[in-house]
């Protein structure tokens, strides 16, 4: 069993709830940062037990200092965008930073890698298929840059199995909960916070962050080895997540459907608007076609993995978040 455990992308808002969950069980944590800023939303008595490294999976040498003497790593760094402007910064952090971590690690013989992927690696559907792990990668205009290069750093962790790594790799789906409503999947409350008018049908796969964080864990204690497994709560619409979302609030609920032909024309607006603003559009072509896919993702692998597992129903998860955000306000 890991006695020290690596995590990569600490301060972020997945790693930091592993953290939370590794320090609960007794382990000795060393996490890798960029930034001194460390996630409020985590408390300051797990956080002040954590060996802080600074460094980056670009930069060799901090990772090599970082994995000296670990017994396993859960790499969750990662860079997640829509903006084709970042795409060299998306693909350089992802691909070219796991390729580093799984050099490294076979250099360090470490006993255990677990990365953190995402169902976005699998690629979507736009009729309404059910994914599972089995399902094999293909070309299409749903598959943003982000799900390229998530899928190509897969790609990476089964080389290093290849060599002898000892992987596992979980496909977590959009995460929530209570974190930096500014950055990552948090923004999605911030949004429904300020009564974002706009909803789709398309359909999508959501998780509890604290469920991803209990997986991640329990599946680097186990035997279970060269396997991936979709982390997916249920199953919703956008429609029913922002309405829930709203309600969670006691805020307008989300009145206007965005049609595939008003998401198109949304995009262009956004676009043209940020050619004259310079900050980043709240949409863009990528994240408007994931809005009107339909796709189901399967977590029954992940169930008979672990017996006694279980996910947090939605509805609750949403409803704990809320109340957090509301006790603790954040800037808009």
């Amino acid at each position: 069993m890991a006695k020290k455990v690596l995590v990569t992308g600490g301060t972020g808002f997945l790693g930091a709830y592993i953290i939370q969950d590794l320090i609960g069980k007794g382990y000795s944590v060393r996490a890798l940062r960029r930034s001194r800023k460390l996630p409020f939303y985590i408390p300051a008595t797990i956080l002040d037990r954590v060996e802080w490294v600074d460094g980056d999976v670009l930069d060799i040498v901090s990772l090599d200092e970082a994995m000296e003497e670990v017994d396993a790593v859960i790499h969750a760094a990662a860079k997640v965008s829509f903006d084709p402007k970042e795409k060299r910064d998306l693909f350089h952090i992802n691909i070219d930073g796991t390729a580093n971590m799984i050099n490294v690690a076979l250099e360090k013989e470490v006993s255990r890698f677990v990365h953190i992927s995402s169902v976005a690696a699998l690629g979507r559907t736009a009729s309404g298929d059910h994914v599972t792990e089995e399902k094999k990668w293909q070309h299409s205009k749903l598959n943003t840059q982000y799900a390229i290069s998530k899928y190509h750093a897969e790609r990476e962790v089964w080389r290093g199995m290849g060599e002898g790594l000892n992987v596992l790799v979980l496909n977590p789906s959009t995460i929530l909960g209570y974190g930096d409503w500014n950055t990552s999947s948090c923004a999605i409350f911030k949004n429904s916070f300020k009564e974002f008018p706009w909803y789709t049908n398309g359909i999508n796969g959501f998780v509890d962050v604290n469920d991803v964080a209990r997986a991640a864990v329990l599946l680097m204690e186990s035997e279970i080895r060269a396997e991936r497994f979709i982390v997916n709560g249920e199953n919703w619409s956008f429609r029913q997540l922002l309405e829930t979302i709203a309600g969670g609030f006691q805020k307008k609920l989300p009145g206007k459907e965005a049609t595939p032909f008003l998401g198109e024309l949304a995009w262009r607006m956004e676009k043209f608007k940020s050619f004259f603003s310079g900050q980043k559009p709240l949409l863009t072509q990528q994240s408007a076609r994931v809005a009107q896919s339909r796709t189901y993702f399967d977590n029954s692998k992940l169930l008979k993995a672990l017996p006694g597992f279980s996910f947090t129903p939605l509805s609750q998860s949403i409803q704990q978040a809320c109340e957090q955000y509301l006790a603790h306000p954040q800037s808009l």
